[in-house]
């Protein structure tokens, strides 16, 4: 099935040492991950940001990627680009707005913005929260966190977090405009550059 027809997804994510690794799933019809659309590798701790997104683990083929427009991003955004290397869109996160709750703007030309956000604004304040207790502040959250996209007020998609230890995602996606490769630059961004 091509990938503009996709409308769930399943983003699973294995930390390593040096290495974030996303692995993006369609969906096999019964609501489990079906046959892997993209693979991800993020490198940590990179000046300026940019990962790579690829069709398969071989990294043959780039499906799409996304880079910081500055060293230091603070709401300068990331663009985010086609497998041969041309803009295809945008997001930011909009700091102001998520010091009490995590909030994402994501352009995509001809098309109005979307406005994604964390659903539960009690569960945003206890994330904060739990980065400042002392001796837990380094263990992963205990709680599952859901994000919400939205174009003039009408769905997009949403990334929802399905398991409490590791990281395994479903992105329900409600906007047959919306290029999937943006909504998996900035799913895997939600992820990657949340403590950001």
């Amino acid at each position: 099935m091509p990938l503009q027809a996709l409308n769930t997804l399943h983003m699973h994510q294995k930390v390593t040492f040096m290495v974030n690794r996303y692995e993006i799933f369609a969906d096999d019809g019964n609501g489990a991950p079906g046959d892997l659309i993209a693979f991800v590798e993020q490198k940590r701790m990179k000046l300026k940001e940019q990962v790579t997104i690829y069709t398969d683990s071989t990294k043959s083929r780039e499906l799409a990627g996304f880079r910081a427009r500055k060293m230091i991003d603070l709401g300068s955004g990331y663009d985010i680009l086609d497998g041969e290397g041309n803009a295809i869109g945008l997001f930011r996160k909009d700091f102001k707005k998520s010091l009490t709750s995590s909030t994402w703007h994501l352009e995509q030309p001809g098309q109005p913005p979307i406005t994604g956000s964390e659903r539960s604004s009690g569960i945003a304040i206890l994330r904060r929260l739990w980065n400042f207790i002392p001796l837990i502040e380094n263990l992963p959250f205990p709680f599952r966190y859901h994000f919400d996209f939205a174009r003039e007020g009408k769905q997009s998609f949403s990334v929802d977090k399905n398991t409490w230890i590791r990281d395994h995602y479903t992105i329900r996606i409600e906007d047959s405009a919306l290029d999937r490769r943006l909504v998996i630059a900035q799913a895997v961004a939600v992820d990657a550059l949340q403590a950001r």
